[in-house]
């Protein structure tokens, strides 16, 4: 925790912490009634490598902060900071948060932090985002970060959820890449040959259904992909989701040959593991 101390021509008197910024809400979307994304400024200061998080939320009723760690769905060059969150009835809060509108103020703390940042890979020619659930956000900044299509020359994204609704998110923003101008004038025309989405649902009926841990099992997930199973020489992969996901998926990868990273210590998949969807 960042703090100030206080001088006065007396003594040093005991240091303040420091409040985290207040940013102005400018846009909320509902998908489900467990889901909602919200867009807020971004503080002039705050620079971050897209996939990291930070600490944001609401002041409580006892005039404390209350902070959660949010991954940062927009990428590093957005003017705006853009959050994707799960809602929780009786979440301290989530169930304040999902109530927010344009106009509100969101406390955020910028220190931005993180393992799904391009930096904690080796080269590879393949990567892969796994995720789940609200997982998926810090994919939708590394989705619409010019270095990560610079840096492969193909990108697999597969989002697992129990319903087709909960797929919205994911699913806006991969439509969205079409329109990015950005992406577009950097990649060119070839941006499209680079990217294939992979959504599946567990509860519900949809046009694929299954985990994809189990979907990797048993060849299906490379198949309907029209891929070569995953090799250390070429691939690499981040890993976002719920603990038993994560885990299971851990142990895939390094069956695979693959070897978990770090910022201090890249190598050819990471995981987040701050905090769980």
């Amino acid at each position: 925790m960042n703090e100030v101390t206080t001088v006065t021509d007396a003594a040093v008197v005991k240091p303040v912490p420091t409040l985290p910024d207040a940013q102005k809400v400018t846009e909320v979307k509902h998908y489900t009634d467990r889901l909602f994304s919200f867009r807020c400024t971004r503080p002039a200061s705050l620079r971050f490598r897209s996939g990291e998080f930070v600490m944001i939320g609401l002041m409580g009723d006892n005039g404390k902060p209350l902070l959660r760690a949010y991954s940062i769905a927009s990428p590093s060059w957005d003017e705006e900071l853009e959050f994707y969150s799960i809602k929780v009835p009786d979440g301290p809060l989530t169930s304040k948060l999902q109530h927010i509108k344009p106009g509100d103020e969101v406390i955020l703390r910028p220190k931005p932090v993180g393992t799904l940042v391009h930096d904690a890979l080796l080269p590879g020619k393949r990567i892969w985002f796994f995720a789940t659930g609200t997982g998926f956000a810090p994919f939708a900044s590394l989705l619409r970060e010019p270095q990560t299509y610079e840096d492969y020359d193909e990108v697999i994204i597969t989002h697992t959820c129990r319903t087709a609704g909960e797929l919205t998110y994911g699913r806006d923003i991969i439509e969205g890449l079409k329109d990015d101008e950005l992406l577009n004038e950097v990649i060119g025309d070839g941006f499209w040959k680079k990217i294939k989405y992979y959504p599946t649902t567990t509860r519900e009926d949809s046009p694929k259904m299954g985990r994809i841990t189990d979907l990797i099992n048993s060849g299906d997930a490379f198949k309907d992909l029209e891929v070569e199973p995953i090799c250390p020489k070429n691939d690499r992969a981040m890993i976002c989701g719920n603990l038993a996901f994560n885990l299971e998926l851990k142990e895939m990868l390094e069956n695979f040959g693959l070897v978990e990273g770090a910022n201090s210590d890249p190598q050819t998949y990471v995981v987040e593991k701050a905090f769980l969807d």
